[in-house]
């Protein structure tokens, strides 16, 4: 990034000056990164973080799911449809309020979890930063996102 004073009115546009860009980028490196050890499960990255909140919460509604994973209805369903698709998961509507959409995760989406252990491992090093920047990197990103959150948006 410019030096604060040495900066042009242009400089603000520049790519090499941008928070986002190294962090969509590393993004999308990352979730293409996932996609050797999570072939094995047969899952996509957006979904393989669906079946951990799965496994790590067991059943909730549509919505408390969307609210963990920070995608919409509008995403999430497809995603969902594929999943029980797939005998990884059950969505049902309650009779007491048929708007909402209960998940849960079948015997198969359940004995999948242990395959599923496999994942970290091969991914480490993915990112080739000493454990200590690691947290430190996690640390800022966890923060960064609550920040944003609590401002409803950038």
């Amino acid at each position: 990034m410019a030096k604060k004073g040495t900066m042009n009115k242009y400089d603000c546009i520049k790519l090499g000056n941008q928070l986002c860009f190294p962090l969509y980028a590393c993004a999308k490196e990352v979730v293409r990164q996932y996609r050797g050890p999570l072939k094995e499960l047969n899952l996509t990255y957006t979904q393989y973080v669906v079946m951990m909140v799965l496994w790590e919460f067991g059943g909730m509604t549509e919505g408390e799911l969307g609210e963990k994973v920070h995608l919409d209805s509008g995403t999430l369903a497809p995603l969902l449809k594929r999943l029980e698709k797939q005998g990884l998961i059950n969505r049902t509507r309650p009779e007491s309020n048929e708007r909402k959409l209960f998940l849960s995760l079948t015997e198969q989406g359940e004995s999948l979890k242990e395959k599923a252990t496999s994942v970290p491992q091969a991914m480490r090093g993915c990112i080739d930063l000493p454990e200590e920047e690691l947290l430190q990197l996690k640390y800022l990103l966890d923060k960064a996102l609550i920040k944003m959150e609590n401002k409803g948006g950038l």
